[in-house]
C-alpha cells in the first residue's frame, strides 16, 4: 500500500518527538486516524470527551512535560471546540501544534457542510503560523514548520488539512523552481544579556537595601539560582500563580501568591520594597506592583515583548532565568544587613499563623479554606497539583504548600474554568508513576469536568501509579463571580446566575468504576484525603463548603469594603452568611451594628 500524505504527517511528527496526541475524530480527520491507527502505537492518541478538553490536555502537556503538545480535531466544529484551549496555551506561553480537518478542496467556497473558513478562526491564536495544506509535496515543510515555530516562540500554530488531501499518495518535494526543502529538529539557544547590562542590571540590585523579587513559570527551572540570588540580596520572593512551584512555601522568606489571590506578606513585600527583580514572569496586575517611582527595576524575561510592560524597569534583559540568574550571582554583593529579610520573614511566619486560624474558623458546613490546609501536610512526594479557575483557586495560590519536587499548573493568563481536570489527566499521562490532584470548584465540574472523568475511568489502569484524586468544591454556587459582583460592582448575589444545581459528584464517581468519597462536616477532612491516597483507584473526593467564606484579597481598598457594604444594605440573599464567620472582622468597621 503506497504512503499517504496522513502516512507520511504521522511518521513525520514521531521523528519530531511526538508520542502523544490529544483529540476527537470525525470525518473531516479520518485519513489521519486511520494512518495513526496503521502506525501501530508508535504515537499514542487519547481520547477526551470534548475538543476543548483536548486541547487543555496538550497545553498541560507542554507545561508538566516540557515538550510540545499536540491535539487533533474535525472540521467544522471540531476545530472550533478546540479554540478555548488553544488559547490557554498562547497566552501562557506554551508550545502547541492544532492539527484539524477541513473539507474537500474542490467544495472549497460552496458552501459546504462544516465549511468554515478555519484560516481566519485561528489566525489570532496560531497567528504566527496557520496554514492549510493544498498539495502532498507542500505537508513536509508545513509540519516541520508549525512544531520548530511553535517550539521555538512557545506559542501555537495550526495545520489545515483538507480531507481528500490526506488520502493522496505522499509526494517528496521536487528539487525544482517552486518548491521547499524543509528538515527536522529545534533546539533552544542559550540567550544571555551582554556583559554591561548585566552590570547595569547588578548596579541597581546592589544600590538596593529592600530588594523584593517576583518570579513566574519563566523560573519553574531555575530553583536553584533564585535561591541563590534571593540570598545574595537578602530578598524576598513573590510567586505569581504560574510559578507556584518554582520555590517551594517552607522557605521562610518565600511569600507566597501575589495579586488578588494573593497573601498578605506578597502585598507588604511590593509596597515596602525599594528595588524590585523580575524574573520570568507576566503578572497582570500593576497595582499590586509597587507604585511607579517608589522603587527601581529590573527584569529578565525571553520574550523581549514582556519587557517593562507592568512596571518602568530601570535595566532590562532578554534571556533564560536559569543562565541569566547564573551569569548575574557573580556580579552581586553580599548583603550585610539583612534586617529586611527578617521582616519578610517574620510577616510569612505570622501570615502562615493567621491561614490556620482562618481554615479553622466555624463555616456552614465545612469551610473551604481548610479542604486545602489539611491536604497540604498529606501530599505525597513528587505530586502534582492542578486547580480550576473560581473561588477554589484562591485556596489553591493562598492555603496550598508546595514542597521541592512538586508541580503545579492552572489556566494563568486565560484563567478559563473547566481546565482542572484535563490538566490532571495531561499530567498522568506525562508522569504516570506522579500522584496528581486536581481541585475544582462545582461550576467547572459542571460546565465540562464532570464528563472527564469518563476519560479518567477509561485509562486509568495505564498509569504504573493509579493516585489522581479529583477535590470537589460543592457550595451550589459560582462562588468567585458571586463575590466579585459584591466586592467589585456593589451588587448583591443574583440568585438566577449564581445558584447552580447540587449533584452527588461522588456518586457519579462510584457509577464509572472510580472512588467517591463525601465530606460534610470538617472533623473528616484528614481522614478523607488519607483515604483517597491510600485507594487503590482515581478519587473523586467531594466536600461541601460554604459559599460564604470570603476570598479576600490581600489588601482590602475603602472603594471594595464600600461596595461590599452597599451590597449588603440592598438586600444580599445570604446576608447573614456574608457578615458571620471570617468576614465579621473586615465588616465591623463599616457595618455598625448588623451582625
Amino acid at each position: 500500500m503506497a504512503k499517504t500524505v496522513s502516512d507520511f504527517i504521522v511518521q513525520r511528527l514521531y521523528d519530531w518527538g511526538v508520542r502523544r496526541i490529544f483529540g476527537y475524530p470525525g470525518d473531516g480527520i479520518n485519513g489521519l486516524f486511520g494512518a495513526l491507527n496503521r502506525a501501530d502505537g508508535k504515537i499514542e492518541f487519547i481520547q477526551a470527551r470534548h475538543e476543548e478538553m483536548a486541547a487543555f490536555m496538550a497545553s498541560a502537556h507542554a507545561k508538566f512535560s516540557g515538550e510540545i503538545g499536540v491535539c487533533i480535531a474535525t472540521s467544522g466544529p471540531g476545530a472550533t471546540h478546540l479554540v478555548t484551549g488553544l488559547y490557554d496555551a498562547r497566552l501562557d506561553h506554551q508550545p502547541v501544534v492544532a492539527i484539524v480537518g477541513q473539507q474537500a478542496r474542490r467544495a472549497l467556497g460552496g458552501h459546504y457542510q462544516q465549511e468554515i473558513d478555519l484560516a481566519s478562526l485561528l489566525k489570532d491564536v496560531a497567528g504566527d503560523f496557520v496554514h492549510q495544506a493544498s498539495a502532498p509535496s507542500q505537508v513536509r515543510h508545513l509540519v516541520d514548520r508549525a512544531l520548530r515555530i511553535a517550539l521555538a516562540n512557545r506559542t501555537v500554530t495550526a495545520l489545515i488539512l483538507p480531507n481528500d488531501l490526506q488520502e493522496l499518495p505522499y509526494e517528496t518535494p521536487p528539487r525544482k523552481h517552486g518548491s521547499v526543502m524543509s528538515g527536522l529538529g529545534y533546539s533552544p539557544p542559550r540567550t544571555v544579556p551582554h556583559d554591561d547590562d548585566l552590570q547595569r542590571a547588578a548596579d541597581v540590585l546592589n544600590a538596593g537595601n529592600k530588594v523584593a523579587m517576583l518570579i513566574g513559570a519563566g523560573a519553574l527551572d531555575a530553583a536553584d539560582e533564585v535561591i541563590a540570588v534571593a540570598d545574595r540580596l537578602g530578598a524576598g520572593v513573590a510567586k505569581a500563580l504560574l510559578g507556584k512551584a518554582a520555590l517551594p512555601d517552607d522557605l521562610p522568606w518565600v511569600t507566597g501568591s501575589i495579586g488578588l489571590l494573593g497573601t498578605e506578606p506578597s502585598w507588604d513585600l511590593m509596597r515596602d520594597c525599594d528595588t524590585l527583580l523580575m524574573v520570568g514572569s507576566g503578572f497582570p496586575y500593576s497595582e499590586f506592583l509597587p507604585e511607579e517611582g517608589d522603587a527601581r527595576g529590573v527584569q529578565i524575561d525571553l520574550r523581549p515583548d514582556m519587557l517593562s510592560l507592568r512596571y518602568p524597569m530601570e535595566v532590562n534583559l532578554v534571556g533564560d532565568a536559569s543562565t541569566t540568574l547564573q551569569a548575574l550571582l557573580p556580579r552581586l554583593r553580599q548583603k550585610d544587613d539583612l534586617s529586611w529579610r527578617k521582616q519578610i520573614e517574620d510577616r510569612v511566619g505570622a501570615w502562615w499563623r493567621k491561614l490556620d486560624e482562618r481554615a479553622h474558623k466555624e463555616a456552614s458546613p465545612v469551610n473551604p479554606q481548610r479542604v486545602v490546609v489539611e491536604l497540604s501536610p498529606r501530599l505525597p512526594d513528587r505530586a502534582i497539583v492542578t486547580s480550576d479557575s473560581g473561588s477554589c483557586a484562591n485556596w489553591y495560590a493562598r492555603d496550598l504548600r508546595i514542597r521541592r519536587g512538586m508541580m503545579a499548573s492552572l489556566s494563568g493568563g486565560l484563567a478559563s474554568m473547566g481546565a482542572a481536570v484535563p490538566y490532571a489527566i495531561a499530567a498522568k499521562f506525562a508522569h504516570p508513576d506522579r500522584p496528581v490532584i486536581a481541585l475544582v470548584g462545582d461550576g467547572a465540574m459542571q460546565m465540562n469536568n464532570m464528563a472527564e472523568l469518563i476519560t479518567v475511568s477509561k485509562y486509568w489502569r495505564k498509569w504504573s501509579e493509579p493516585r489522581l484524586v479529583v477535590c470537589v468544591f460543592n457550595n451550589e454556587d459560582l462562588n468567585q463571580v458571586t463575590w466579585e459582583q459584591r466586592v467589585m460592582e456593589g451588587d448583591p448575589k443574583f440568585e438566577a446566575s449564581q445558584r447552580i444545581p447540587d449533584v452527588p459528584y461522588h456518586r457519579f464517581a462510584d457509577m464509572i468504576g472510580l472512588k467517591g468519597l463525601f465530606v460534610d462536616r470538617p472533623e473528616d477532612l484528614g481522614a478523607a484525603w488519607d483515604e483517597a491516597f491510600l485507594t487503590d483507584r482515581p478519587v473523586v473526593l467531594e466536600v461541601k463548603t460554604d459559599p460564604e467564606v470570603p476570598p479576600i484579597p490581600p489588601h482590602l481598598t475603602f472603594e471594595q469594603m464600600r461596595n461590599l457594604a452597599t451590597a449588603l444594605l440592598k438586600g444580599d440573599p445570604e446576608e447573614s452568611g456574608v457578615v458571620k464567620g471570617t468576614l465579621r472582622q473586615t465588616l465591623s468597621a463599616i457595618l455598625p451594628g448588623r451582625r
